[in-house]
């Protein structure tokens, strides 16, 4: 449940130290099953898209045995077990904790100005400034932001001095860019980037980012309308690359179309490696969530199969994993290693690039919800919670960013 924001406001809490965080520790091995095709009924039927058409790729199609019957959302909360701690070699500090700033309301995403920590709420629409003290400022309200479900104000990304926003609006998901102005910093006024994004309840994606081309990055789910995922004419269901104005860069895949890769359920994050290569986190139905690596054109199978299948022309995860234990929306990359904030499975996966088929997991259990990571300027990585968006059980401190060290 949301809370009110002069609740929010008056609260400007010291950084504190926790200590004695046990790690649970389990290696996951890439599997393979069968593919399944869900059941209908998983949310509302997405508006009509105004992507450009472009040619269909040419992979094939398939169809599967259905999935069961009971279908599960992902985000959905579900107390998983925690496996017997083992000790792991780990590049995070994690036998004391930092709490960067706390009493956020179903925040969302993490973006830096600089040295300035911007942060997003969901249901609020609110963009918070953190001054590194524990406090926390209001910069301003993105205007048009209808949250509901899992809409609402969703990820935030900073280039050029410009803020990024990808929300749900009236009948669509839509990116905008703000200039932040002044001393304080404030909002100005909102410049379209990119409009008619399908909505929905659920599957809107929402992660954006900045790649190492220069270009923007946008997750886009699925809206509930599972056909238009690997429909290259549709823009959900997709991963969309885009100039900074939003225009179609040149060399995208699919002549004329922001279309980067297709077949995703709800893509929630995205990051790059230092050599270039991409990755993203996205949420399956009931069999599989998945860690893919991302190429140009690539077709990632949904709705015709989940995790891994070893069909042609399809690309399957480097890992995969059960819901209960996963339900994966932000990453960040440290180095050689990726870091993935999962909902559901309440826990924040390491995986080592060198070996993208394991990981190690921490957190398992103690902090409830992750919905995002991130590696800050310094070297720090922040973990962000997400148990005020109504699927968690929040604590009086809730929500809250907590940093660890790196080494």
């Amino acid at each position: 449940m949301a809370r009110a924001p002069e609740a929010r406001r008056g609260r400007l809490p010291a950084r504190r130290v926790v200590a004695g965080v046990a790690i649970a520790v389990t290696a996951v091995a890439l599997a393979a099953c069968g593919p399944s095709s869900p059941p209908t009924g998983d949310g509302p039927t997405a508006p009509a898209s105004s992507a450009p058409t472009a040619p269909s790729p040419s992979a094939p199609s398939g169809s599967g045995s259905p999935s069961p019957s009971a279908p599960l959302d992902s985000e959905s909360p579900s107390r998983a077990p925690s496996a017997e701690p083992s000790p792991q070699p780990s590049a995070l500090v994690l036998d004391e904790r930092r709490v960067v700033a706390e009493g956020l309301d179903a925040p969302w995403s993490v973006a830096f100005l600089g040295a300035t920590a911007l942060v997003s709420e969901r249901d609020s629409g609110r963009i918070l400034e953190l001054d590194g003290e524990g406090g926390v400022r209001e910069v301003g309200v993105i205007p048009g932001v209808r949250a509901g479900g899992e809409g609402g104000l969703l990820g935030i990304a900073v280039h050029d001095g410009l803020l990024y926003a990808y929300f749900t609006a009236a009948g669509e998901n839509r990116i905008e860019r703000f200039p932040l102005d002044g001393d304080p910093l404030a909002l100005g006024s909102g410049e379209t980037v990119l409009a008619g994004i399908p909505a929905a309840g659920n599957h809107n994606g929402g992660r954006i980012a900045f790649g190492p081309d220069g270009m923007l990055y946008a997750t886009a789910g699925d809206a509930g309308d599972r056909s238009s995922a690997r429909d290259p004419a549709a823009l959900s269901g997709k991963i969309l690359r885009m100039t900074p104005d939003g225009g179609v860069p040149a060399d995208n895949p699919y002549p004329g179309s922001l279309v980067y890769s297709l077949g995703h359920r709800n893509p929630q994050g995205i990051a790059w490696a230092q050599d270039g290569t991409m990755y993203a986190s996205e949420f399956g139905q009931d069999t599989w969530d998945e860690l893919n690596v991302i190429e140009p054109g690539g077709d990632y199978g949904w709705p015709d199969v989940e995790g891994a299948v070893g069909r042609a022309g399809l690309i399957d995860p480097v890992q995969q994993w059960a819901p209960a234990d996963a339900s994966p929306s932000g990453i960040a990359i440290a180095g050689d290693t990726l870091y993935i904030a999962n909902l559901r499975g309440e826990r924040l996966r390491e995986v080592p690039l060198a070996d993208p088929a394991s990981s190690i997991e921490h957190l398992v259990a103690e902090e409830g919800r992750l919905r995002d990571v991130v590696v800050t300027p310094d070297g720090e990585l922040w973990v962000l919670t997400n148990n005020t968006d109504g699927r968690g059980e929040p604590r009086p401190e809730d929500d809250r960013i907590l940093g660890f060290a790196l080494r």
